[in-house]
């Protein structure tokens, strides 16, 4: 779904803009929303996986930059000698598991489109049943699981919960699904977590001050050169414009950006009219990594990516926190 504009921060809530009678009309919906997560929170029993499990969670719907941090965080795991693998639910695929992810056999119809990227870097593994997928891990020699996601699913016990949260656009509107882009109210969803990671520029929010949690700060950043010549870019993540903003941050020729929803499956209409905006241009086509494995090969191999990699601020406090979960966890 492609996030609605009034879900934005900042609008006069009045205007024509912030759809005043929409949300009105939504106002019932959110609220059995959230009565409906409330009793999931509330009425579960979270099963304790045999190895620590570690959320990367967020309290609104996508464009946080929660996958590369995810994929950061195992790699600060690793680096401290653990097996470490992702777990994610597989959004989008056709596959249950748990199941783990194949880059060289699966694709994003199987697995989901997260998963896939994740499993280009290292271990990742997917599973709608989180405890089934989390002792499947364990049984495999996983000694960490970092669950991608999973903040409002109770049903796996988590020994540490960090929120991720655009700096940019903490909350949007203030409102839960489908009113605004909240999973949960913020002060609840932070009352759950150990520590924040606040990612790009922007001043920490309030709720979050107010909260006392620690919070890590962490910037998307290039991992590779920009494409050289003109270029049209595509997205179809939570927050397309911040990949197109990185673009031109980075010196790109941008001559169109072309915004989809989140997960968005390519049509061949969709890939007729980008490689017809293309030659329009003359320009070639550009992407981030989670929609480059979304396209069929022909058109994945004359798209060029730019991928984006979390750095933490203090990667030294990140290992400090780490070192003292896996420290608590043994025996």
């Amino acid at each position: 779904m492609k996030a609605p504009h009034f879900w934005s921060a900042g609008l006069d809530p009045k205007s024509r803009e912030a759809a005043p009678l929409t949300r009105a009309l939504l106002t019932p919906l959110a609220w059995l929303y959230l009565w409906g997560l409330n009793r999931k929170l509330v009425s579960a029993v979270p099963e304790t996986a045999p190895v620590p499990v570690i959320c990367i969670g967020n309290l609104t719907t996508g464009g946080a930059g929660k996958t590369p941090v995810a994929e950061a965080i195992r790699r600060r795991i690793s680096a401290l000698g653990l097996r470490a693998a992702t777990l994610s639910r597989g959004h989008g695929g056709r596959e249950s598991g748990p199941l783990k992810v194949n880059p060289e056999a699966h694709t994003f119809r199987e697995v989901g489109d997260e998963p896939l990227l994740l499993a280009a870097s290292g271990e990742a593994w997917i599973g709608r049943d989180r405890p089934a997928a989390a002792r499947a891990m364990a049984d495999a020699g996983v000694q960490a699981v970092l669950m991608d996601d999973g903040h409002q699913n109770p049903s796996l016990k988590k020994d540490f919960t960090f929120v991720v949260i655009d700096a940019g656009a903490p909350f949007g509107n203030g409102h839960v699904l489908p009113k605004g882009p909240l999973r949960e109210p913020v002060v609840a969803g932070l009352a759950r977590a150990e520590a924040v990671i606040l990612i790009g520029d922007g001043p920490v929010p309030a709720a979050v001050t107010r909260s006392g949690k620690p919070v890590l700060r962490a910037r998307l950043k290039a991992a590779a050169p920009v494409p050289t010549g003109p270029l049209v870019a595509f997205a179809g993540i939570g927050r397309p414009e911040k990949f197109f903003d990185s673009l031109k941050v980075a010196g790109a020729d941008l001559r169109d950006a072309i915004p989809y929803a989140d997960h968005h499956p390519y049509s061949a209409g969709d890939l007729d009219f980008l490689r017809a905006l293309a030659r329009r241009e003359g320009a070639a086509l550009v992407t981030t990594s989670k929609d480059h494995v979304r396209l069929p090969p022909d058109l994945r191999a004359e798209t060029r990516m730019f991928p984006v990699a979390a750095v933490f601020e203090d990667p030294e406090a990140l290992d400090a926190m780490l070192a003292a979960i896996f420290k608590r966890s043994q025996p």
